[in-house]
């Protein structure tokens, strides 16, 4: 499979490139000044094209929030371009537009106070986005603009060449294209002194195309199981952002310049500096242009930005922050309860086991294999009284079964996909000759939503969730194991126009289906492997079928880095790869790596060993029942920071210089990472490794290592011992992070446990944090308010507790048991607690001056209510 795939893959990818990029053809455009038309979501104007007299219409639409739409679109084309359906979750609001100054050259427009602007020039036609004066991003600047117009299809084709732009032809596979030549659209943007993380490198184009890549090669440029066209560029004093909503099979080609452009040979005292920029061509198939810029300035900013465009990251259930056990396959009910129950013999927490496509009959989703899944209720009734959860695979193909009554409604209602010549497209794939669902139809999105209601999906129950995979989607007798771009979707859109977002559209029908399902009252999970922009509000994504081998682990952490600054936010990787059985050492190191991720799933393939956690002996066992536990333990402060990330879009994972935006040490650095505001990890990610090191960042901050309590001062690289048992964690200081105390062997025994809160001072002896609780798995939280957000301040020798939010009305009995201040440089006299209605007491505390930490037990003080502990 992997070899067809790249001889597909390397004809496919250079003749399409080379000859449609290198070799296509050179036009210079005009803007039409003259044709300038104010309105009130921005400005119009008309681009000439000299040689074909083409005239295209760009429109341009500055927002309130600090975003500026581009669009260009053919001015009177034969018929309506695709333009990307339901990704954008709001209209940005429009600014007015105003002429600064005009002249025959160009045309300046402000808005926002005169602050921003968007100067536009004659010929060659290019458009500047300047800030405060200076220009931040210039499009089409080398003049690559290329907008190839929609045509009929002639009634005869002369010659080879003509015949060409109408059909290609690639191994077995022909490709029709119903209106001519492929719709390329090319741009050339240009921003200045800017440097793209994480980390893109110049070369070889990146290609945006979801396909189903098993064993994906690492650092491979070409197209994966999910697209985000966002790209981020970051320099010291400014973020910027450039959002290219295309759906299509998209190319983007990155050059960078030096800061200086002598040769070496010229004295440094005669050279000439100038600002290095980065160059970046975006090439897509079909559609528009339709681009979205994203000023920022800061880190934060721009993650809004982009929320406020294609939506928040959803605010998951709270089991689904714990972890999932998976395996293709376990074998039958039998094996699924052994499963369950060797958790809690070995005592590990654990929230969620899956099963594969073994579990149906066939095959064919919404049913269950009768010989080893026959009462499958009962089977999830028995994990729900341990408060567990079942989740099973939904994929989008359908067998081709007329005997099966889902196939002949999906067929009979017109749910299915078509090929060019109106017939059902036909695939192959696990079931055999398959049919694929065209999600692009609302029609079938409500179809297949309604299909997991518990009288629809017999053996279901409240306790069932969902994973789409092989929604690229997986054809394995399609080209490039996906389907054929001149197959047909509803409205008559060619698959071509619309591939990177079926998967989203599959997301989004089975989130539908199981909000539906509960009346609207439950948060879903459904885990996707393909995705697009938006796929943050819809749930959580996987980096898919990886390996068991240190590669992947290491490139684990920048992957899951990367969709975190593309939004989505709920993600991660399989725990101990996929595919081959991982050596003990590499299986504890991935578990202490992913439970620093979102996404915490232990998942292999069914050619590999059994990988249960206490397979591989007493040792392996017990770290990995340690790392499970601290995961259970900081749950409280992963949950607050999805709570952030569904309300604010800041991420929970962040790489370092998105906390630290002016420190260059850090733009590079992709093997550690963030965890919110406060915590600094670095996994562990070699064999055999003893010392381990850390940049820590700011030589204003203040670190603490959160197992020793030792401190150690910022902006600089600290070289640490480690163990098989060490997992590198700091704490920032000026923070507080909360902890669950005690052992659990789920989230829903976890809620009733009491916290622990650890105040780390910065070199001010302040600190502050959040802690965020609602009841886990409703809705409440959104519709009633019932919800719970308090700020923890320390402030001269007092910790306060207060509320960060006046609307919450969740009214829930967690306690703090303990409280732990680091970086207090002297024994207290006293510790005195005072809470609200009650008289003030004298706490019991232990002082460690080796590492100047305080702790303050038994103060059994409940969350929900004002007080304060005064040093």
């Amino acid at each position: 499979m992997k070899v067809d795939y790249f001889n597909l893959i390397t004809d496919f990818y250079f003749r399409l490139l080379l000859r449609r990029q290198i070799q296509g053809p050179n036009m210079q455009h005009r803007a039409l000044l003259d044709t300038m038309v104010l309105t009130e979501k921005g400005a119009r104007f008309e681009l000439l094209e000299a040689d074909s007299q083409t005239r295209l219409l760009l429109s341009l639409s500055p927002s309130k929030h600090g975003i500026v739409r581009i669009t260009i679109d053919e001015f009177q084309p034969i018929k309506a371009r695709y333009r990307v359906p339901d990704v954008l979750f709001g209209e940005p609001q429009c600014e007015q537009l105003r002429v600064e100054k005009q002249t025959k050259d160009s045309v300046t427009l402000s808005w926002s106070f005169g602050r921003y602007q968007l100067r536009v020039w004659h010929s060659p036609f290019r458009l500047e986005i300047l800030c405060e004066q200076e220009v931040m991003v210039t499009f089409n600047s080398k003049d690559k603009l290329w907008f190839e117009r929609l045509q009929h299809r002639p009634s005869e084709l002369q010659d080879e060449q003509k015949s060409s732009l109408w059909k290609e032809t690639f191994k077995q596979f022909v490709d029709v294209k119903a209106n001519g030549k492929c719709t390329f659209t090319e741009l050339n943007n240009q921003g200045t002194e800017c440097t793209l993380n994480f980390i893109l490198r110049d070369g070889e184009p990146y290609r945006l195309y979801n396909l189903d890549v098993f064993a994906y090669p690492l650092y491979s440029r070409l197209g994966l199981y999910g697209s985000v066209p966002l790209m981020v560029a970051h320099k010291p004093d400014r973020t910027l952002g450039v959002f290219w909503l295309n759906a299509s099979e998209t190319f983007i080609n990155i050059q960078y310049s030096p800061s200086d452009h002598q040769d070496d040979e010229t004295p440094p005292v005669k050279r000439r500096r100038a600002e290095p920029q980065t160059d970046v061509h975006w090439l897509s198939e079909s559609g528009m242009i339709d681009c979205m810029v994203l000023l920022g300035p800061s880190p934060q900013q721009l993650f809004a930005q982009y929320a406020q465009l294609t939506g928040y990251q959803a605010l998951p259930p709270l089991f689904a922050l714990g972890y999932h056990q998976c395996r293709w396959n376990y074998i039958d009910e039998a094996d699924v309860k052994s499963v369950d129950a060797g958790f809690d013999r070995h005592s590990i927490p654990y929230d969620v086991i899956w099963l594969d496509i073994e579990h149906t009959d066939g095959k064919r989703y919404f049913t269950w294999d009768p010989d080893h899944f026959p009462e499958p209720a009962k089977l999830q009734q028995h994990l729900e009284k341990k408060n567990r959860k079942l989740v099973v695979i939904s994929d989008p193909h359908i067998k081709v079964d007329p005997s099966w009554s889902l196939y002949c409604e999906a067929r009979d209602r017109g749910h299915f996909v078509k090929d060019r010549e109106g017939k059902i497209f036909k695939g192959s794939c696990w079931p055999g000759e398959s049919s694929y669902l065209d999600f692009s139809s609302s029609a079938t999105r409500a179809w297949y939503s309604r299909c997991f209601s518990l009288d629809k999906y017999k053996g279901s129950t409240p306790s069932l969730f969902v994973w789409n995979d092989m929604n690229e989607p997986s054809v394995f007798s399609g080209p490039e194991l996906t389907m054929p771009k001149d197959a047909v979707h509803c409205g008559d859109w060619e698959h071509r126009d619309l591939h990177n977002l079926y998967g989203f559209y599959q997301h989004m029908a089975t989130v539908e289906g199981l909000i539906t399902r509960s009346g609207g009252l439950e948060r879903p999970f459904v885990l996707s492997r393909s995705f697009f922009a938006g796929s943050q509000r819809l749930g959580a994504v996987w980096t898919g079928d990886n390996v068991a081998n240190w590669e992947y682990l290491k490139i684990s952490v920048p992957m899951v880095l990367s969709l975190s600054l593309a939004g989505i936010a709920f993600c991660g990787a399989d725990v101990g790869g996929f595919i081959q059985d991982p050596e003990p050492e590499l299986l504890v190191r991935w578990y202490q790596a992913a439970a620093l991720q979102p996404f915490f799933r232990g998942h292999s393939a069914n050619v590999t060993n059994r990988r249960e956690p206490w397979l591989f002996g007493d040792e392996v066992t017990a770290a990995i029942r340690t790392v499970i536990q601290q995961r259970y333990s900081l749950l409280p402060y992963w949950y607050t920071l999805f709570h952030q990330a569904h309300t604010s879009a800041l991420p929970p994972l962040r790489p370092l210089w998105v906390e630290f935006p002016e420190e260059e040490s850090t733009f590079s650095v992709d093997s550690h990472y963030m965890l919110g505001g406060a915590l600094l990890a670095c996994p562990v990610t070699e064999p055999g490794i003893q010392e381990i090191k850390v940049l820590l960042p700011g030589s204003d901050e203040i670190w603490y290592d959160i197992h020793s309590a030792l401190v150690y001062k910022g902006g600089r690289t600290l070289s640490l011992p480690v163990t098989l048992d060490t997992v590198p964690v700091f704490q920032r200081g000026g923070t507080v992070v909360c902890r669950s105390v005690g052992s659990c062997s789920c989230t829903a025994e976890l809620r009733q446990l009491p916290l622990s809160v650890t105040v780390a001072l910065n070199s001010q002896g302040t600190a502050d944090g959040e802690l965020y609780l609602d009841d886990g798995h409703s809705f409440r939280y959104r519709d009633r308010k019932a919800f719970c957000l308090r700020r923890f301040s320390m402030l001269s020798g007092r910790l306060l507790c207060r509320p960060a939010s006046e609307e919450g009305t969740f009214d829930c009995n967690t306690v703090i048991q303990s409280v732990t201040i680091l970086g207090v440089k002297s024994k207290p006299s006293a510790v005195i607690v005072h809470a609200s209605g009650a008289k003030d007491i004298s706490a019991a505390f232990q002082y460690m001056e080796t590492c100047c930490k305080l702790t303050v037990n038994s103060v059994n003080l409940r969350v929900a209510m004002d007080w304060e502990i005064q040093i």
